[in-house]
């Protein structure tokens, strides 16, 4: 498990965990899932979204398989979804494209991590390790990002319709019990202001 910035560069990693366990478990019992629900995380202080004036927290974007946090941003679940709704989903899994160029990229150029690797386990945990950090200087050095090679985003060749409809101002009227919840909520409604949405995401509502 790794966290990918939008360079595509590792800025951490936990090697060792067993397959067959989830990413919700692997992140729990990780050193960086420890301090990320311990709040013992080197992370930047909250400050205001653009636009706004109430501070909010900095987030990793994750997909279903990680749980819900103040800093942990996962999509709305598929059923049931309202466009509003599927606007975050497509601006959340946007975001994480960067997370999955690096992961392709870094398998593309690396091959041992195609196949089983048929070695000590604590000699695996060191080649996937030395992978992180050669990726990170073969990216550093290239100073290019790019998607591996046939890899598409999901929002791409999908027509807009409507662009120019206004978007509404930033309710505080919807309220949550769950501190994560209303998290995801306001950052839900951010998307869809003036200083928080993107031309084109309206395509996510098709």
């Amino acid at each position: 498990m790794a966290v990918s910035n939008a360079d595509g560069c590792s800025l951490t990693s936990d090697v060792g965990e067993y397959g067959r366990n989830s990413d919700g478990r692997a992140l729990k019992e990780s050193n960086f899932g420890m301090k990320l629900v311990n709040s013992t995380l080197d992370l930047p202080d909250p400050s205001p979204l653009p636009g706004q004036d109430t501070n909010f927290p900095f987030y990793f974007a994750a997909d279903e398989a990680f749980p819900l946090m103040c800093t942990i941003m996962k999509p709305y679940p598929k059923r049931g979804l309202t466009n509003r709704k599927r606007v975050f989903n497509g601006r959340l899994s946007r975001g994480r494209k960067s997370v999955e160029c690096s992961f392709g990229m870094m398998s593309s150029k690396f091959r041992i991590l195609h196949t089983t690797i048929g070695l000590n386990i604590n000699t695996v945990d060191n080649i996937v390790k030395a992978v992180c950090l050669l990726h990170n200087f073969i990216k550093k050095e290239e100073g290019i990002f790019s998607r591996p090679r046939g890899k598409k985003g999901n929002d791409d060749d999908i027509e807009v319709e409507n662009e120019e409809e206004p978007y509404p101002r930033l309710s505080n009227q919807r309220r949550a019990t769950n501190p994560a919840i209303a998290t995801r909520e306001k950052l839900c409604d951010f998307f869809l202001t003036v200083d928080g949405s993107l031309k084109g995401q309206k395509r996510f509502c098709v």
